[in-house]
C-alpha cells in the first residue's frame, strides 16, 4: 500500500495538465496522495479536467496561461505555494508539435517551438527551483525521442532543436541544483496517442494515420499517456532519489534500434 501513496502530503505542479500525458499524470499524482496544480492555455478545459480528477476541489487547483510567458510559470508556482503550502514536484510537460519540412519553416514556427518548449520549461523550472531550494524537490521534463533521433516521416527540425535544449538543460540543472537537493530528469517519448495530433489533423486523419506508426516501435504499438505517466511518477518519487540528470527514453524501443 505504501507504494501506492508515494506522494501523500506532497504538492505537485504540472504544465500542460489539461489533457494527454499531463492530465494522466495529474490523475495518478492525486490518486497517490498529492495535491496538484495544473496549468494550460484553455481555462474551460482545465476546469473540466479538475472537476473530473477531484470533484471536491480539495486536492486540485488550476492556473491558466501560456507557458511561453515566464509570468505563467511563476504564477503556477505561486499558486501551489499559496494554496497548498509549498512545492515538491514540477512536471514540465507543456509542448506543441506540428511536423513541417525544414525548408517550409518560418520564423514564427521557430519561435512557437522555442518559446513554448524551451523557454517555457526553462523559466518554469527556474520558478520551481526557487520554491524548492530550501527543502529540495524533483523536476521532471517531458522531452522527446525526436531530440535523440530524426524521423523522416515527421520532419521536425525546430521541435527537435527545442527539445534537445530541454535535454541539455536537464544535465546542467542536475549539477547546479544538486546542492539544494533538487533533482531534475526528463522522459523522451516516441509516438504517444494524445490530443496533440488533433491540433494539426482532423479526427478522421488521426484515426487513419496514428495506427501506421504502431510498427515504428519495436514493441509493436504506439505509446499511451499512462506509459509516460508511469515513468514521470517514478522519476518524481523517492524511489528515484539517486537519479538526476537523466533523459529516459519511453519509446517502445525506438532508440534501441530497428526491427
Amino acid at each position: 500500500m505504501e507504494n501506492q501513496m508515494r506522494f501523500a502530503g506532497k504538492v505537485v505542479a504540472i504544465t500542460g495538465g489539461g489533457s494527454g500525458i499531463g492530465k494522466e499524470t495529474a490523475v495518478r499524482f492525486v490518486a497517490e496522495g498529492a495535491s496538484v496544480v495544473i496549468n494550460g492555455r484553455d481555462l474551460a478545459k482545465l476546469e473540466a479536467t479538475a472537476r473530473e480528477i477531484d470533484p471536491s476541489g480539495k486536492k486540485i487547483a488550476i492556473s491558466a496561461g501560456d507557458i511561453a510567458d515566464p509570468a505563467t510559470g511563476a504564477a503556477l508556482v505561486d499558486l501551489a505555494v499559496s494554496r497548498f503550502g509549498g512545492l515538491d514536484v514540477l512536471v514540465n510537460n507543456a509542448g506543441v508539435f506540428n511536423p513541417k519540412p525544414f525548408l517550409d519553416l518560418t520564423e514564427a514556427d521557430y519561435d512557437w517551438y522555442l518559446d513554448t518548449i524551451l523557454k517555457g520549461k526553462f523559466f518554469t523550472a527556474q520558478a520551481a527551483a526557487r520554491a524548492m531550494k530550501a527543502k529540495g524537490g524533483a523536476i521532471v521534463q517531458t522531452g522527446s525521442m525526436w531530440a535523440i533521433q530524426a524521423v523522416g516521416a515527421t520532419p521536425s527540425a525546430a521541435y527537435s532543436a527545442a527539445n534537445a535544449g530541454v535535454h541539455a538543460m536537464v544535465r546542467n540543472l542536475a549539477i547546479e541544483l544538486s546542492p539544494h537537493k533538487v533533482r531534475i530528469n526528463a522522459v523522451a517519448p516516441a509516438v504517444v496517442e494524445t490530443p496533440v495530433y488533433n491540433t494539426f489533423m482532423s479526427a478522421d486523419q488521426v484515426k487513419e494515420v496514428l495506427p501506421t506508426f504502431d510498427a515504428f516501435h519495436p514493441l509493436g504499438r504506439n505509446g499511451q499517456p499512462r506509459d509516460v505517466a508511469e515513468a514521470i511518477l517514478f522519476l518524481a518519487s523517492e524511489q528515484a532519489s539517486w537519479i538526476t540528470g537523466v533523459v529516459l527514453p519511453v519509446d517502445g524501443g525506438v532508440t534501441a534500434g530497428r526491427n
